[in-house]
Protein backbone atom coordinates (compact mmCIF):
# COMPACT_ATOMS: atom_id res chain seq x y z
CA UNK A 1 0.00 0.00 0.00
CA UNK A 2 0.99 4.05 -0.78
CA UNK A 3 0.40 6.14 1.70
CA UNK A 4 -3.43 7.39 1.32
CA UNK A 5 -4.53 3.61 1.26
CA UNK A 6 -4.17 3.86 -2.42
CA UNK A 7 -2.58 0.17 -3.36
CA UNK A 8 0.61 0.32 -5.82
CA UNK A 9 0.15 -0.29 -9.29
CA UNK A 10 0.15 -4.31 -9.92
CA UNK A 11 2.72 -6.02 -12.55
CA UNK A 12 1.18 -4.86 -16.02
CA UNK A 13 0.25 -8.83 -16.73
CA UNK A 14 -2.83 -8.43 -14.69
CA UNK A 15 -6.09 -5.38 -15.26
CA UNK A 16 -5.47 -2.42 -12.99
CA UNK A 17 -8.37 -3.15 -9.61
CA UNK A 18 -10.20 -0.65 -8.05
CA UNK A 19 -8.43 1.33 -5.36
CA UNK A 20 -4.89 0.90 -7.42
CA UNK A 21 -3.18 4.14 -7.85
CA UNK A 22 -1.40 5.99 -10.93
CA UNK A 23 0.33 8.41 -9.85
CA UNK A 24 -2.67 11.21 -8.36
CA UNK A 25 -5.30 8.86 -9.86
CA UNK A 26 -6.62 6.06 -8.02
CA UNK A 27 -8.71 3.15 -10.08
CA UNK A 28 -12.51 3.45 -9.66
CA UNK A 29 -13.02 0.34 -12.12
CA UNK A 30 -12.65 -0.82 -16.48
CA UNK A 31 -14.81 1.07 -18.60
CA UNK A 32 -13.68 -1.35 -21.72
CA UNK A 33 -10.48 -1.83 -23.74
CA UNK A 34 -9.60 -1.47 -26.99
CA UNK A 35 -6.57 -2.15 -29.38
CA UNK A 36 -4.32 0.56 -27.93
CA UNK A 37 -5.38 0.20 -24.08
CA UNK A 38 -7.38 -0.13 -21.47
CA UNK A 39 -10.07 2.68 -19.95
CA UNK A 40 -10.70 2.75 -16.47
CA UNK A 41 -12.86 5.18 -14.45
CA UNK A 42 -10.51 6.99 -11.98
CA UNK A 43 -10.73 9.34 -9.15
CA UNK A 44 -8.19 12.42 -9.79
CA UNK A 45 -7.15 13.16 -5.97
CA UNK A 46 -5.44 16.44 -6.99
CA UNK A 47 -8.78 18.15 -8.43
CA UNK A 48 -11.38 16.40 -6.69
CA UNK A 49 -12.79 15.24 -10.33
CA UNK A 50 -13.64 11.68 -11.80
CA UNK A 51 -11.83 11.06 -14.74
CA UNK A 52 -11.11 8.35 -17.95
CA UNK A 53 -7.68 7.10 -17.21
CA UNK A 54 -5.87 4.76 -20.58
CA UNK A 55 -3.32 2.71 -19.98
CA UNK A 56 -1.65 0.17 -22.22
CA UNK A 57 -3.12 -3.48 -22.32
CA UNK A 58 -1.30 -6.31 -20.66
CA UNK A 59 1.63 -7.23 -22.64
CA UNK A 60 2.12 -4.11 -24.64
CA UNK A 61 4.07 -2.09 -22.43
CA UNK A 62 7.16 -4.06 -22.73
CA UNK A 63 6.90 -3.74 -26.87
CA UNK A 64 9.12 -0.68 -27.51
CA UNK A 65 6.63 0.11 -31.11
CA UNK A 66 3.22 0.29 -29.07
CA UNK A 67 4.56 2.58 -25.95
CA UNK A 68 5.80 4.78 -29.14
CA UNK A 69 2.53 4.91 -31.05
CA UNK A 70 0.78 5.29 -27.69
CA UNK A 71 3.09 8.39 -26.74
CA UNK A 72 2.58 9.83 -30.49
CA UNK A 73 -1.22 9.56 -29.26
CA UNK A 74 -1.16 11.18 -25.88
CA UNK A 75 1.29 13.90 -27.23
CA UNK A 76 -1.05 14.65 -30.42
CA UNK A 77 -4.38 14.63 -28.61
CA UNK A 78 -2.65 16.64 -26.00
CA UNK A 79 -2.13 19.57 -29.23
CA UNK A 80 -5.77 19.50 -29.86
CA UNK A 81 -8.58 21.68 -27.98
CA UNK A 82 -11.67 21.64 -29.42
CA UNK A 83 -15.20 21.33 -28.22
CA UNK A 84 -15.73 17.46 -30.15
CA UNK A 85 -12.25 15.87 -29.41
CA UNK A 86 -11.83 14.27 -25.92
CA UNK A 87 -9.63 16.91 -23.64
CA UNK A 88 -6.37 15.11 -22.59
CA UNK A 89 -5.65 16.27 -18.81
CA UNK A 90 -2.94 14.66 -18.21
CA UNK A 91 -0.08 11.92 -19.21
CA UNK A 92 2.38 9.64 -16.84
CA UNK A 93 3.45 6.58 -16.32
CA UNK A 94 3.70 4.92 -12.92
CA UNK A 95 6.15 1.76 -12.62
CA UNK A 96 5.69 0.16 -15.33
CA UNK A 97 2.55 1.61 -16.51
CA UNK A 98 1.98 4.35 -19.12
CA UNK A 99 -1.18 5.96 -18.70
CA UNK A 100 -3.10 8.75 -20.49
CA UNK A 101 -5.80 10.86 -18.50
CA UNK A 102 -9.00 11.96 -20.22
CA UNK A 103 -12.19 13.64 -19.98
CA UNK A 104 -14.79 11.04 -18.55
CA UNK A 105 -17.29 11.00 -21.10
CA UNK A 106 -21.07 9.54 -20.26
CA UNK A 107 -22.95 8.25 -22.98
CA UNK A 108 -21.96 5.54 -25.81
CA UNK A 109 -19.85 5.30 -28.89
CA UNK A 110 -21.46 5.26 -32.28
CA UNK A 111 -20.90 1.99 -33.06
CA UNK A 112 -22.69 1.03 -29.68
CA UNK A 113 -25.63 3.28 -31.00
CA UNK A 114 -25.22 1.86 -34.42
CA UNK A 115 -26.10 -1.63 -33.16
CA UNK A 116 -29.35 -0.69 -32.17
CA UNK A 117 -30.01 0.91 -36.05
CA UNK A 118 -28.84 3.47 -38.04
CA UNK A 119 -29.74 7.01 -36.72
CA UNK A 120 -32.01 9.79 -37.59
CA UNK A 121 -31.04 11.87 -40.51
CA UNK A 122 -30.82 14.86 -38.50
CA UNK A 123 -28.75 13.45 -35.96
CA UNK A 124 -26.69 12.14 -38.66
CA UNK A 125 -26.10 15.35 -39.62
CA UNK A 126 -25.32 16.77 -36.79
CA UNK A 127 -22.57 14.41 -36.11
CA UNK A 128 -21.04 14.41 -39.80
CA UNK A 129 -20.79 18.12 -38.72
CA UNK A 130 -19.33 17.82 -35.64
CA UNK A 131 -16.82 15.45 -36.50
CA UNK A 132 -15.71 17.31 -39.32
CA UNK A 133 -15.09 20.19 -37.63
CA UNK A 134 -13.64 18.04 -35.26
CA UNK A 135 -11.55 16.89 -38.41
CA UNK A 136 -10.52 20.07 -39.86
CA UNK A 137 -8.96 21.13 -36.53
CA UNK A 138 -6.64 18.66 -36.09
CA UNK A 139 -5.70 18.68 -39.71
CA UNK A 140 -5.14 22.72 -39.09
CA UNK A 141 -2.83 21.53 -36.27
CA UNK A 142 -1.17 18.82 -38.79
CA UNK A 143 -2.74 15.82 -37.24
CA UNK A 144 -4.45 12.97 -38.42
CA UNK A 145 -6.68 10.66 -36.82
CA UNK A 146 -6.12 7.40 -38.58
CA UNK A 147 -7.82 5.23 -36.47
CA UNK A 148 -11.22 7.03 -37.28
CA UNK A 149 -14.10 4.47 -37.18
CA UNK A 150 -17.61 4.42 -35.34
CA UNK A 151 -15.92 2.76 -31.81
CA UNK A 152 -13.65 5.53 -32.07
CA UNK A 153 -16.54 8.42 -32.00
CA UNK A 154 -18.52 8.94 -28.50
CA UNK A 155 -22.20 10.61 -28.31
CA UNK A 156 -22.80 12.16 -25.22
CA UNK A 157 -25.60 12.50 -23.39
CA UNK A 158 -26.01 16.18 -23.34
CA UNK A 159 -28.73 18.76 -21.50
CA UNK A 160 -28.16 21.44 -23.92
CA UNK A 161 -31.62 22.60 -25.59
CA UNK A 162 -29.48 23.46 -28.98
CA UNK A 163 -27.29 20.11 -29.13
CA UNK A 164 -28.73 17.49 -26.40
CA UNK A 165 -26.39 14.89 -28.44
CA UNK A 166 -22.77 15.58 -29.02
CA UNK A 167 -20.28 13.78 -31.09
CA UNK A 168 -16.47 13.43 -29.25
CA UNK A 169 -14.16 12.32 -31.62
CA UNK A 170 -11.42 9.71 -29.04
Amino acid sequence: RRAGGVLAPPAPATPLAPGTGLGPFEIVGMIGSGGMGQVYRAHDTRLGRTVAVKVLPPGFATDPERRRRFEQEARAASALNHPNICTVYDVGCDGSIDYLVMELLEGETLQERLRRGPLPLEQSLIVAEQLTDALAAAHRQGIVHRDLKPGNVFLTTGSARRRPMQAKLM
